[in-house]
């Protein structure tokens, strides 16, 4: 079923959205502060609210509103996160509308909640996976492009939430709605996987030229963005317009509970402002001032006493013997564990910190002894398991040196380093660009052509084709190189590293 959701006005008359489009395809907008972001959400809420279920990811509080109106449920986030991802299923499960309220948290606190709500919604089961549309404003906070004051383990969850939503929520009846500031402060793989774009007035010239790009203008034409007038935007989308159309957003039936501040006059001042100021209203004198009482002075008698006494030995606690740890054992356990991991054929395409919160699980069940290893230890080991190295090769000097030259690189990036040396290495034919894909998480073969051409800028490897248009990768450091293979053969299925 077809149905046209009025946003406003347009060149020619009405701008209307395709809602059943927009569910498969997504939406970004983008403005800077005072632009209509939150008008235009509020627009699009109010006129979906009959036809589909909402869900807003509300950071100020602002969309609260909507609960006297459309009966909107709110759900307060001052609560334990395994309670935000119950609540999340038994809202997919019964199909009701609501509204997250973040309001009163600080920016963690919102990141953790934002990620715990929307991994409810995104577990739910088959059978609840209703259409949905989720609108996530501010999301510049919870998918944010640099690492910022914030614990790196709030915005792993946070980042890894937002990934999924926008990355993989399709096809469980999710389309995520979302908006920011500044484009340059959103995760790029969270903005590309929108297909529909509402650009707002913005001012830097790296925001502008994003802009511009993802809407198909030059740079000429990115001019415009700083012309445009509160409520009014570039739209370009399948569910909007084929071609950038500028749109004026229409009023709305509900208001923010925070507006934008008027100038008020001041009031008359009077002589007597000094007194005002400074002396306490009659209410004010009532309250009483709590303070501590000050400690009672303690006898000097008392003192030399204690000093005068002697001091007594403390007895050894005996502390239980622990069983010692065999390090073969346990690292046979947990290479054991890695491998149930690389079973897994949606493992390549979960971020590190879920697939860390997988290991230590599994690694209870498991019983491993001793202290569980570290994220950065985890995420090497895994990027070593996953290029299926043999034991052999695992302690030549040549694998120590491949290893030096991924530790140079990025983390996300260090395991298709090692796949692409281990083929090397073995004289195997080049992994495709579905391989390497894989391995960096991604569907998308472009992405992993750009890694290629990355690490050949960085010096680390030799790309060339041989006569057969087959593809070589030579490693200048190591001496060694991979034997031709076929860049566009499928991703064969992904084995355990034995």
């Amino acid at each position: 079923m077809q149905v046209a959701i009025d946003m406003g006005t347009a060149s020619g008359g009405n701008a209307t959205l395709d809602l059943e489009e927009l569910l498969a395809t997504r939406l970004l907008v983008q403005g800077n502060s005072g632009s209509g972001k939150s008008h235009l959400l509020r627009r699009l809420l109010e006129q979906s609210a009959p036809w589909v279920q909402q869900c807003i990811i509300d950071p100020e509080g602002d969309f609260v509103t909507l609960a006297d109106r459309f009966g909107h449920v709110v759900v307060d986030a001052e609560r334990s996160e395994g309670e935000l991802t119950r609540i999340a299923g038994r809202i997919r499960q019964h199909r009701v509308s609501v509204v997250l309220n973040l309001e009163g948290l600080d920016v963690e606190q919102q990141m953790r909640c934002a990620a715990a709500f929307l991994g409810g919604l995104f577990d739910a089961e088959r059978d609840h996976w209703y259409p949905m549309l989720v609108v996530v404003d501010e999301a510049q906070l919870f998918a944010p492009a640099v690492a910022g004051e914030v614990s790196d383990e709030a915005r792993k969850l946070s980042l890894g939430a937002m990934t999924n939503l926008m990355c993989r929520g399709r096809k469980r009846g999710l389309a995520g709605v979302i908006a920011t500031q500044r484009l340059a402060k959103l995760a790029k793989n969270v903005a590309a996987e929108a297909s529909n774009f509402l650009m707002g007035r913005t001012f830097l010239d790296i925001d502008m030229a994003r802009a511009a790009d993802l809407l198909g203008m030059d740079r000429r034409q990115a001019e415009q963005f700083r012309d445009l007038g509160r409520g009014k935007f570039v739209a370009l989308g399948p569910a909007i317009s084929k071609r950038p159309l500028p749109v004026t957003i229409g009023d709305v039936e509900t208001q923010a509970r925070s507006s934008s501040p008027k100038l008020l006059p001041l009031p008359e001042t009077s002589e007597g402002a000094h007194e005002l100021i400074f002396t306490p209203g009659p209410e004010e004198a009532k309250l009483p001032i709590r303070r501590p009482p000050p400690p009672a002075p303690r006898p000097t008698a008392d003192i030399l006493a204690q000093l005068a006494q002697p001091r007594l030995t403390p007895q050894p606690v005996n502390e239980p013997a622990q069983p010692p740890v065999d390090p073969a054992e346990r690292d046979a356990l947990v290479e054991r564990v890695l491998r149930e991991i690389l079973e897994d054929p949606d493992a390549s395409f979960r971020t590190v910190a879920v697939l860390y919160q997988d290991f230590l699980v599994r690694c209870r069940i498991r019983r491993v002894p001793g202290e569980p290893i570290s994220l950065s230890s985890f995420r090497q080991k895994f990027a070593v398991a996953r290029a299926g190295v043999d034991a052999a090769t695992a302690e030549s000097t040549q694998w120590q040196q491949a290893l030096d030259l991924a530790g140079t690189l990025a983390d996300d990036i260090q395991g298709v380093f090692l796949i692409l040396a281990q083929a090397a290495l073995g004289r195997a034919p080049c992994p495709s660009d579905a391989t390497l894909a894989r391995a960096y998480g991604t569907h998308s073969l472009s992405r992993a052509r750009r890694l290629l051409g990355y690490f050949e800028e960085r010096g680390l490897i030799v790309l060339r084709t041989d006569f057969k248009g087959l593809r070589i990768v030579a490693f200048p450091d190591m001496g060694a190189e991979t034997a031709p293979g076929d860049p566009n053969r499928a991703d064969p299925a992904p084995v355990a590293a034995e």
